[in-house]
């Protein structure tokens, strides 16, 4: 049997001092607040003493009372040393433990600081253990769902099927996903895309089918479905969605995306859009971003959504499908003319040019045109907004200039048939007329000073484009005037 006189309970509370100030020094700071159970075992040690004059003198209130000092400083400097080993020792060259752990094993501590002081006080040790199971029985029935709880929050910790910052789908309704914010003794904290705080008990999430969106990948797969016509060949419409959502916001170019046809039904022939993404926690944002990527490159070839066959719908068609066609035609004229480079043209050759022309829409943040590619046309705003962007090898995109309403861009693969020169990208929606080769050579022949004025135009946008990308090629920059108008003469046959 342990023997504790009160020199020894004195020194016990000097140890589980000396053990708390040590703690203290060497934790990092963020963990310090875990010696607040200690701390407050220690303060409440002198309590004891100092309520035991308020009993009858017939009670030994003494003896309690130093018994009750023995057992906090015995708790406390318990407490201390499992939190100097664990936290400033384990810690510091392993992985943390969850707090649930820690919590369990300074419980586990306190309750055996008292058994050990009862013992010293004299209690048999088969009436204690009797009385423990007596006790744990009845506790262990009152308890049995906190408890349940509790054991499930032990096996998240060590089975780790999700932490805290993934997201996950706690049951089989899809709107339960969330994002996990805490998991603790008795539930786990998860907050939706609606800002949904919602407090799942551990005992229901181990008997549920988890679904991790996190783990053991960053990424996780979203599918769209959209229909197109059966007049249009699956591997056209295929080709157009996956140029669409290239480069959309949150779509990942590894995993790539896919589009594969998926079914037909009574609109037309439904293709199944798959594509990866990290930002799970924007995930409408991703599928609304590419859902509107799609739409204008289907209709920028000239596809347009079905409807259902059996359904009557009236459509307000927008303004310039109401206008005749005269008038159209007028006012793309009319902005053809507001672009400077298509000043010294006439009014009927405008109109022939806007009448050979069709006028395209992008959304915002779609790429008009990528560097590199191929391209016999250039493009002319005609309502919104365009950043201009070239890229060296090995190096990052460097920002050009922007273009508004009356800017042109693309005239250099026009002038020449060179790949693109530059990444040309909507800011916001944009319209432009897109002016193809046979059209403007029509124009040329009739208007050869057009040449000269769109070389010298070139020859600056040249040099405005090599002095702003280093390490560039120079051959560019060098170019002598008279050779590019010569090339351009040569490719459109002048």
């Amino acid at each position: 049997m342990f023997y504790w006189n009160d020199v020894e309970a004195s020194r016990q509370l000097i140890a589980a001092v000396v053990t708390l100030v040590l703690f203290v020094v060497t934790a990092p700071r963020g963990r310090r607040w875990l010696a607040r159970g200690s701390l407050l075992l220690l303060l409440l040690s002198p309590l004891p003493l100092l309520l035991a004059p308020l009993f009858p003198a017939a009670t030994d209130a003494a003896g309690f009372a130093h018994q009750a000092v023995r057992f906090l400083a015995l708790a406390s400097l318990l407490q201390s040393l499992l939190l100097l080993l664990v936290v400033a020792v384990w810690e510091r060259i392993g992985r943390p433990m969850p707090q649930i752990f820690l919590d369990v094993l300074r419980i586990s501590l306190v309750g055996v600081a008292l058994i050990a002081s009862l013992w010293e006080a004299g209690a048999a040790a088969g009436d204690l253990f009797a009385g423990s199971a007596v006790l744990t029985a009845v506790l262990g029935f009152a308890l049995r769902d906190t408890l349940g709880n509790v054991f499930a929050g032990l096996a998240i910790h060590a089975e780790h099927p999700f932490e805290v910052d993934d997201w996950i789908q706690y049951d089989d309704n899809q709107a339960h996903i969330g994002k996990v914010v805490e998991i603790n003794w008795r539930a786990t904290k998860v907050i939706t895309l609606d800002l949904a705080y919602v407090i799942i008990p551990n005992g229901q999430l181990a008997q549920a089918s988890i679904r991790n969106f996190t783990k053991p990948d960053p990424w996780s797969r979203r599918s769209l479905f959209v229909t197109a016509p059966y007049e249009v060949p699956p591997q056209r419409v295929q080709a157009i969605m996956l140029q669409a959502i290239r480069g959309s916001f949150g779509v990942l170019e590894h995993p790539a995306p896919s589009v594969v046809t998926n079914n037909y039904n009574e609109r037309g022939i439904e293709y199944w859009v798959r594509l990866f993404t990290t930002e799970f926690g924007k995930r409408d944002l991703v599928d609304g971003m590419a859902r509107d990527r799609i739409f204008y490159a289907l209709a920028r070839n000239g596809i347009r959504l079905p409807v259902a066959t059996h359904q009557v719908r009236l459509t307000q068609l927008p303004p310039q499908v109401e206008m005749p066609r005269e008038t159209v035609v007028a006012e793309r004229a009319a902005r053809l003319e507001a672009a400077g480079v298509l000043g010294v043209l006439s009014a009927e050759q405008l109109r022939k040019l806007a009448s050979d022309n069709e006028e395209r829409t992008y959304a915002a943040h779609e790429p008009i045109i990528r560097q590199g590619e191929p391209g016999e046309s250039m493009f002319i705003i005609t309502e919104g907004r365009v950043k201009v962007t070239v890229q060296a090898a090995g190096s990052k995109p460097v920002h050009i200039r922007d273009l508004t309403m009356g800017d042109y861009f693309g005239e250099m693969s026009l002038m020449t048939g060179e790949p693109r020169s530059a990444t040309v990208t909507a800011e916001a929606e944009t319209r432009v007329l897109e002016v193809s080769r046979p059209a403007f050579r029509a124009i040329l022949e009739e208007q050869p000073d057009l040449v000269e004025r769109l070389g010298e135009d070139l020859q600056r946008r040249l040099i405005e484009r090599e002095e702003a990308v280093e390490g560039a090629e120079k051959s560019r920059q060098d170019q002598n005037p008279a050779d590019l108008l010569s090339s351009m003469r040569e490719f459109f046959g002048l």
